[in-house]
């Protein structure tokens, strides 16, 4: 099994957009499982410590193994993810680990 964890930082200072945001993230990052073959849990974490080089949230997702992550990558509903992503997030703030468990 492969753990894939992607960092990002929103756009928005404000609390309660974030929190919307985080919402959002999440209901459709969930909603890929079942949908993407291979990836068997997908959901987001908010960053719980007030330290600015933190990273503000965490996606999150297990894959069956490394092919799957390869074929999560380019498949639609991923891009869709990608789509809202890139309104809610700092260009150039994503950072990834893919790790075997």
């Amino acid at each position: 099994m492969i753990r894939h964890i992607v960092l990002f930082r929103f756009i928005s200072d404000d609390p309660a957009l974030r929190a919307e945001q985080l919402a959002e993230v999440g209901r459709r990052s969930r909603a890929l499982v079942g949908v993407i073959p291979g990836l068997l849990a997908l959901d987001v974490h908010a960053n719980c410590l007030d330290d600015p080089r933190n990273s503000d949230f965490a996606l999150v997702g297990d894959f069956e193994d490394l092919a799957s992550v390869e074929a999560y990558v380019p498949h639609p509903a991923h891009r869709e993810l990608i789509a809202y992503l890139s309104t809610v997030r700092i260009e150039g703030s994503r950072t990834a680990i893919d790790y075997e468990l």
